[in-house]
This record gives structure tokens, C-alpha cells and sequence, in this order.
């Protein structure tokens, strides 16, 4: 429609200068002596016609040639940018899918783009990291290391590839620049626990832990791994002493004392340094919030002297737990150690009998073969004596 509306009006204008230029009698003289140009009007009128299109002709040419060299300054830049990006893109897609070769030289390409080097410079150090190309890998982290838009990503790449590369001190110094500049996030606290973890500094673990539990950021099965481990080295390294050992009881949390792992870490390293009061106390709260063999394990080896009132307390303790759990051969064997330490020999025998009888693990049905020998010995009862031992020794065998 509108094409037929703009053909409409050309041919009524031309319509219209024809008919008044038919009936226009008029003409122009130009004189310059001794010259004398006599023109008709519509001949003159079509003259400036022509004389302004060539002058707007003339005058376009002028300013298509005095901008020609921003033209082509702008047309390779484009070209430059569509370029860089096209690198930028199939740098990010052959690392996703693996071919880091592919993307290093993708992301060369990308580099010569000054808005993309960043980002190109963090791609290229992923896939030189996935080569075991170490050098290449920090030379292209140094290529950003002057970039402060760029210092955040820098550290998190550097971070992440060097826990890879098992190099927890370099690793932890970047997440130290990078808690400096008041970065502070959950990726950044994830990938410190790995460096942490590698470096072994389990009280630092402890606390990353706690921290990241706080935001539910880790499994709860990798939050409890994580801890046994942590615990189970600080619980059991042979450098403490007594005191030392109290010590670090004081800094776990009352939520992680009563866990069985940590209890019976705790009871066994206690026992070990003569802490016996201590390692009963810490059982038998663990035990009042939850049940576990490895504790009452470690409460028997935490026996009192015999004849104290601690140890008949313990026999007091054993025999309300079993009248819950009156199959539990790992706490009849504990009763009946207790007892055989007191010397009251018939419960001993009756205890031991029955954990001999409900016992499924090799380790516990030896134990009860050794405490009914040592029974049967301090009763004057030699051949029962002797068949336990001979139990106990093919149990061992066994």
C-alpha cells in the first residue's frame, strides 16, 4: 500500500511540473561581457537540479573518503571481536567436552580480544591444568594477575586447580589473598576444607566443617566422615599427654562428644594415658545418647580398681543396661569382665557363658575364652582352665 501511495504522488508531481512547465514562458540571461547566454527557465531550473545532485554527489564522496579510515578501523574490529568471540565459544566448548588441547588454542584465539583475555586466560589455564601442563598453566594465571576485575576468579581457579594438583600450601596461600580482599563464600570455604583436609590441620577442619554444616553446604554422610577423621587424629596422636589429651576433650563441641566414634576415640586415648575416671565418664554419657558396641568396648578397658566403689558402680551401670538389651553379647562380656575383676565369680561365669553364646565376632568369642580360662584358673579348676585356652587359641587361629 505504501509503495502504491509513493507511486501516486510521483506521478501526480510529474503530471503537475510538466503542465507548468509547458505554459512557462519565462527565461534566464546570463551575461558576462562580452557573453550573452539566453536560457529558457525550465532549462535553467533543471540545470540547478542537476548542479545540486552533483554537488551532494561531490560532497558525499568527500566525507566517505575522510571517514574510510574509521571505516576500516571499525570494520576490523568487528572482525576482531567476531572472531575473539567465535574463539571464546569453542574454547568453553571443547573444555566441556574434554578436548583441552582443542580449547588452549580456542582460547589463544580468544586472548587477542582485550575484553575476552580474562576469561580466555582462566579456560586456558583449566585445560593446560587437565594436561599436566603446570608451566603453561601459570603462565596463563599470570597473564591475569594484574587484572583486579578479574583477582576474584583468578584466586578461585587458582584454588581449585592447585588442591587438584595436591599443593595445599600454595592453595591455602590463594584462599589467604583471597579472604584479604573480603571475598568470603561457600565455594571458596568448600575448596579451603580440601586444602585444609590435604594439609592435614584438623582443627581447621573441624571448623570449616562447622561453618559450611551452618549453610548446609556439605552431605551429612561427608560432614560425619570428615569429622571422624578429624577427631581420630587429634584423639589419637601418641604426642599427648595427659593434660594435653584433657585439652583437646574441652574444645569438642558437647554435640560431637556423645557420637560413638568420637567417644570411643576419646575413651581409648584416655584409658591409654591412665585417664580411667575421665574415659568412664565419656562412655557412659555416649552411651546414654547412643547405643554402640565400640563404646562399650571401650568402657570395659576403662575397668576400675577392684574393689573400688567406681568399679562396682560400672557393675551396677552394665547390669540396668543388659536388662534392656539381654542379648547383647558385647555387654554380657563386659559384665562379665567386671565381675571376674571383683571376683564375684558365679555372675563372671554366668556373663561370660552368655557372651560366649550370643558372640558372633571372632575377636569377642576368643575374649570370652580367655576370661572363662582365667576364671576357671583363679577357681583351682585346671582342665576347664586348659579347655578354654585351647578354645581361645583356635579362635585366634581361626
Amino acid at each position: 500500500m505504501r509503495v502504491f501511495l509513493w507511486l501516486l504522488a510521483l506521478m501526480a508531481a510529474a503530471i503537475g511540473i510538466a503542465v507548468t512547465a509547458r505554459y512557462n514562458p519565462g527565461n534566464v540571461v546570463l551575461f558576462y561581457p562580452p557573453y550573452r547566454m539566453d536560457l529558457s527557465l525550465n532549462f535553467f531550473v533543471v540545470l540547478q537540479v542537476l548542479l545540486f545532485v552533483l554537488l551532494y554527489a561531490v560532497v558525499r564522496a568527500v566525507r566517505a573518503t575522510a571517514k574510510m579510515p574509521a571505516r576500516v578501523a571499525e570494520y576490523r574490529q568487528r572482525k576482531r571481536e567476531r572472531d575473539g568471540n567465535k574463539g571464546l565459544r569453542d574454547a568453553l566448548k571443547a573444555l566441556f567436552e574434554g578436548r583441552f588441547g582443542h580449547a588452549e588454542k580456542a582460547a589463544l584465539r580468544a586472548a587477542d580480544l582485550p575484553e575476552n583475555a580474562g576469561v580466555a586466560a582462566l579456560i586456558g589455564a583449566r585445560a593446560a591444568h587437565r594436561m599436566r601442563q603446570n608451566a603453561r598453566r601459570d603462565q596463563w594465571l599470570a597473564r591475569v594477575a594484574d587484572d583486579p576485575a578479574m583477582k576474584t576468579a583468578r584466586l578461585m581457579t587458582m584454588t581449585e586447580l592447585l588442591v587438584d594438583d595436591h599443593q595445599p600450601e600454595a592453595a591455602l596461600a590463594a584462599v589467604r589473598e583471597l579472604n584479604a580482599s573480603g571475598t568470603r563464600h561457600i565455594h571458596a570455604l568448600q575448596w579451603s576444607l580440601k586444602a585444609e583436609q590435604q594439609a592435614k590441620n584438623w582443627p581447621e577442619v573441624l571448623r570449616l566443617v562447622r561453618s559450611l554444616d551452618k549453610h548446609r553446604a556439605l552431605h551429612p554422610a561427608l560432614s560425619a566422615r570428615l569429622r571422624e577423621l578429624a577427631y581420630e587424629d587429634l584423639l589419637s596422636d601418641k604426642a599427648h599427654d595427659a593434660e594435653s589429651i584433657m585439652r583437646v576433650w574441652s574444645t569438642i563441641p558437647t554435640v560431637d562428644r556423645v557420637k560413638p566414634f568420637v567417644a570411643c576415640r576419646a575413651s581409648t586415648a584416655l584409658n591409654a594415658r591412665g585417664l580411667h575416671d575421665e574415659a568412664r565418664q565419656v562412655a557412659e554419657e555416649a552411651l546414654k545418647a547412643n547405643w554402640d558396641e565400640r563404646v562399650v568396648r571401650a568402657y570395659r578397658d576403662a575397668a576400675a580398681p577392684a574393689g573400688s566403689a567406681a568399679l562396682l558402680a560400672q557393675i551396677e551401670h552394665c547390669e540396668a543396661w543388659l536388662q534392656e538389651r539381654p542379648n547383647d553379647a558385647e555387654l554380657a562380656l563386659t559384665l562379665g569382665s567386671l565381675c571376674l575383676k571383683q571376683k564375684l565369680w558365679g555372675k563372671a561365669q554366668r556373663y561370660l557363658e552368655q557372651a560366649l553364646s550370643d558372640a558372633t565376632d571372632p575377636a569377642m568369642v576368643r575374649e570370652a575364652h580367655l576370661k572363662l580360662a582365667q576364671l576357671h584358673e583363679a577357681l583351682q579348676q585346671p582342665e576347664e582352665a586348659a579347655s578354654h585356652y585351647r578354645q581361645c587359641a583356635l579362635a585366634t587361629i581361626l
